[in-house]
């Protein structure tokens, strides 16, 4: 399932267990999610799913569910 890659994807970009990465993971309280991490997550997701982020709407991003919210978004 392509959500299960984007996620294993987020858990080697956030340096965290892959069990650990779910839809209320607050990604505004890692040390990992920076500005290196939010260019990794935009190429993951390109790769993955074909979808173009603006990185300002992925930094933005308060938890992985607002990724996946933006990735939506950014499907239309």
């Amino acid at each position: 399932m392509e959500q299960e890659q984007l996620f294993a994807q987020l858990a080697e970009i956030l340096e965290v267990d892959e069990a650990e990465v779910r839809a209320d993971l607050n990604l505004t309280e890692l040390e990992t999610w920076d500005s290196l991490a939010v260019v990794s997550a935009i190429v993951a997701i390109q790769q993955i799913y074909g979808v173009n982020l603006e990185a300002a709407a992925l930094a933005d991003c308060e938890t992985v569910g607002d990724v996946l919210k933006a990735m939506e978004a950014g499907k239309q």
